[in-house]
């Protein structure tokens, strides 16, 4: 059963009240409470009573997710997870620490995560006899997890540019019942900016030169269309792309290129699947993805992807998890609008569902999980093959999963006929194995943090050791999960 968990939201309440324009007396009469509490509440020493949460949402249309998730909870997990880095062998800071960092000093967090990121990176070069160790930017963020982060803290929803990619949308004619979205799209960028599109046999998905754009025919409908618009971001919005990377304060001009990059991309699947029309639809559709990619001329992927966006403040759609993962099990894009945050460095857990896509090619696959903290969810995963196009190109393969948690199963399509309230139906999963508390996972790679472990010569599970219980006793044998 999920546990009740009190809400420290001091900072977003703050931000709630400055978008309001409104004092801490105005604001503290308009939800309904004291002078003195909306400060304690601000400053993290009460929780927000769920009577403020409703008078936000009613009041200030304040998304009752994006206040109680948020950044607190991406620092609190992204913390934990470097805290398992055996450098930190020593006392462990206990989980409401962790919480009060992230909530009152999360400029604190961020500088602690950039640090362990450092070490991290010098480690690694070390071990390769990577001579870059010994660069002034040696030791600087990797461009990808940077710009990963980016997104990730910004809760993958880019407000401004979504908001663009609408206008767009509706100008050019795209979304459900459009007749052919590529022509309208490409006849608006002709129009408009003198850029002339069309298809022809090339090994790359889009090639610009000067003001003729060619799409390969090797990609498939979707993939044509979603390059088209990415190009209309590059082209007729690439101001407010540069605005953006201002904003973001890159470290490297390699980041602020694959981030322009990223942005470019946000902005073509949110003009093929633009945001209010695809929320409806979403609902109306019970969120079947198949039924939404026929709908929008979108991949499965694109729709699952966009489904997490749906964060729009007085807009939101449900809290949705995404990400995709290789054939090696390395995550290769991630996020999370739940309380489900997904590991920063290596695989994702073993024993989710994501990875038996692979076995099951173009089958969904449904699961019901739990996680160590006592949430549970409705995990969906299928593969996604990308053909290369030609003999000598070879098809990428990947797994993508998405969900949410149960409590908003009822509006999925695919949660009919699974016994939600049966805690037989739900299999434990985790994020990380250092950071995964389950003493009885047969699946474990490495022990969890602040774990002892027996090694007894003279018998053997299926893992080489046991873990000690708290006190010197001996923990359940790590053989079921």
């Amino acid at each position: 059963m999920t546990r009740a968990r009190k809400l420290y939201a001091g900072a977003q309440l703050r931000e709630a009240r400055r978008d309001a324009g409104l004092t801490q007396a105005a604001f503290a009469d308009a939800v309904g409470v004291s002078l003195s509490y909306l400060n304690q509440m601000e400053n993290n020493h009460r929780p927000v009573s769920a009577a403020v949460l409703l008078a936000l949402a009613d009041r200030f249309g304040t998304s009752l997710t994006t206040l109680s998730l948020g950044e607190t909870e991406r620092l609190t997990a992204d913390m934990r997870e470097a805290l398992a880095d055996p450098v930190f062998s020593g006392a462990q800071p206990p989980p409401a620490d962790l919480d009060l960092t992230a909530s009152n000093a999360p400029g604190l967090a961020r500088a602690f995560l950039a640090l362990h990121r450092a070490y991290r990176q010098r480690g690694e070069r070390l071990a390769s006899l990577d001579d870059a160790l010994g660069r002034e930017d040696a030791l600087a963020p990797q461009p990808w997890e940077e710009v990963r982060d980016f997104f990730h803290y910004c809760d993958n929803y880019i407000d401004a540019v979504d908001r663009a990619a609408e206008s767009f949308a509706a100008a050019a004619g795209l979304g459900p019942g459009a007749r052919d979205p590529m022509a309208s799209a490409a006849a608006w960028l002709e129009a408009r900016h003198g850029v002339a599109a069309r298809t022809a046999d090339i090994p790359e998905l889009r090639r610009l030169d000067g003001e003729a754009l060619t799409l390969s025919t090797r990609a498939a409908p979707a993939t044509r269309l979603f390059q088209l618009c990415v190009q209309v971001a590059l082209t007729a919005h690439a101001d407010l792309i540069e605005a953006t990377l201002d904003l973001a304060g890159f470290g490297s001009a390699e980041s602020r290129a694959i981030c322009k990059i990223g942005l470019a991309n946000y902005f073509a699947g949110a003009a093929v699947m633009p945001y209010g029309r695809f929320l409806a639809a979403a609902q109306e559709t019970r969120h079947d993805i198949e039924l939404l990619a026929e709908q929008f001329g979108a991949s499965l992927e694109q729709v699952a992807h966009r489904l997490s966006t749906l964060q729009r403040k007085g807009a939101t759609g449900l809290p949705f998890f995404f990400v995709r993962v290789d054939q090696a099990g390395t995550i290769t894009k991630r996020h999370s609008a739940t309380r489900l945050q997904f590991a920063r460095y290596g695989s994702a857990c073993p024993l989710w569902n994501v990875h038996q896509a692979f076995e099951t090619p173009g089958r969904l696959i449904r699961q019901l999980a739990e996680t160590p903290d006592g949430v549970r969810y409705l995990c969906l995963a299928r593969d996604v093959t990308k053909p290369g196009g030609g003999f000598r190109r070879p098809t990428r393969r990947y797994a993508i999963g998405w969900g949410c948690e149960v409590r908003h199963a009822g509006a999925l399509v695919y949660a009919d006929d699974l016994d939600l309230a049966s805690p037989a139906s739900y299999e434990p999963i985790g994020v990380s194995c250092r950071i995964c508390e389950r003493a009885d996972c047969h699946q474990r790679s490495v022990p969890p943090l602040k774990a002892a472990i027996e090694v007894d010569p003279t018998r053997r599970d299926l893992l080489p050791y046991r873990l000690a219980a708290p006190g010197g006793g001996r923990a359940a044998s790590d053989q079921t999960s």
